[in-house]
């Protein structure tokens, strides 16, 4: 089992390097002038040469690359007496970092928390911004996905024991559906729905995110009514498919021979489900949580947009709409790394669920 999660370890450290050189090579073959984004169109030549040569822009492709690649290393070379080296230790840039081993009288390796660049527009750390939106992100993502896993596994155990009835079918025909219905189709239907015409019975609001800001007094404030529509929204398409594979998962558990077996032993009819069938019949809905659940917290990008969720999606699509490729860099890197994650643990979740997975 350790030999395994190293091995798919090593394998998510690869796969983020490829999306590093991914990203930075596409970025950066793209048109358009950061410095002129920043300064505006009718910026001198001066003032554009200039912020080039603090963004590094001036030096050589290569360069700018492993200069990328030793901005994001939590351990990484730096000139710490030049300041006018292009791999100086900048303490504005870089914050709090700590000296390993010197390496030379100027040059040193260093700890310290991987630098994402600044803004073009709000010249703030892209750290910032993201751990800001990655905080609404994950809350939306997370109710979201609490609604649909308690609530979709409730349902598909309970079309499982009742095939073929009433229930069963209308579940089939509900999953089905809410797999068909694009997210950002049920986001404006829902706002329609709860926050127009039934308006006077729901008091949701369109559009609002988790803080909101009250201009006769009470200032900002925590208004969590905000978060029932774009997280009943999310958690519709994980639902349906959490009740399908749930059910189709535990009819198939229970034609096994070892719950025939349970069975004749005389085990009763709940025990055999919940401490035999249901443990093996959780592997396909673990893979659909976590898929689901990475997809959610990387940002739902038309959900957020549309209910105004001040999250990943919006700084996305902000960053987006104003060539803002620091911010967009760095989200597509922090997305990366949340799905690098996530799938880890689910490899862990699986060995704990099959001991097949711990002899392979």
């Amino acid at each position: 089992m350790f030999s395994y999660l190293l091995n798919r370890m090593t394998y998510g450290i690869l796969v983020l390097f490829g999306v590093v050189v991914v990203i930075f090579f596409l970025f950066n073959v793209l048109p358009g002038d950061p410095a002129r984004m920043m300064l505006g169109q009718r910026a001198d030549m001066a003032s554009v040469e200039a912020i080039n040569k603090d963004l590094g822009r001036d030096k050589p492709l290569y360069l700018q690359f492993l200069n990328y690649l030793n901005d994001l290393s939590p351990i990484s070379f730096h000139s710490i007496g030049d300041a006018n080296s292009y791999w100086y230790l900048d303490p504005a840039k870089f914050g709090k970092t700590l000296k390993l081993t010197p390496l030379g009288r100027d040059h040193a390796l260093v700890l310290k928390a991987p630098y994402l660049r600044r803004s073009y527009q709000s010249k703030r750390n892209v750290s910032e911004i993201l751990v800001e939106g990655f905080i609404n992100t994950s809350i939306l993502a997370v109710v979201a996905m609490a609604f649909a896993i308690i609530i979709g596994i409730a349902i598909g155990i309970a079309c499982a024991l009742y095939k073929n009835s009433f229930f069963d079918r209308f579940s089939i025909v509900f999953s089905v559906l809410g797999m068909s219905l694009p997210s950002f189709f049920v986001a404006i239907l829902n706002a329609w729905i709860f926050a127009f015409v039934f308006v006077k019975y729901t008091g949701l609001n369109m559009t609002g995110s988790l803080f909101s800001v009250d201009d006769f007094g009470r200032g900002e404030y925590l208004d969590l009514k905000n978060l029932i529509l774009p997280a009943l929204t999310l958690g519709i398409r994980p639902l349906a498919i959490i009740v399908e594979l749930t059910r189709n998962s535990l009819l198939e558990e229970m034609a096994q021979d070892y719950i025939r077996t349970a069975r004749a032993k005389g085990l009763g009819k709940f025990r055999v489900i919940f401490k035999h069938a249901m443990k093996n019949a959780l592997n396909p809905v673990v893979t659909a949580i976590s898929g689901w659940l990475a997809s959610l917290l990387a940002g739902a990008v038309f959900v957020e947009f549309i209910f105004d969720w001040k999250g990943i999606g919006v700084v996305i699509v902000n960053a987006l709409d104003k060539y803002d490729f620091p911010v967009v860099m760095g989200a597509v890197l922090f997305i990366s790394i949340i799905l690098i994650i996530i799938n880890f643990f689910v490899d862990i979740i699986y060995g704990m669920l099959d001991p097949r997975v711990r002899i392979q």
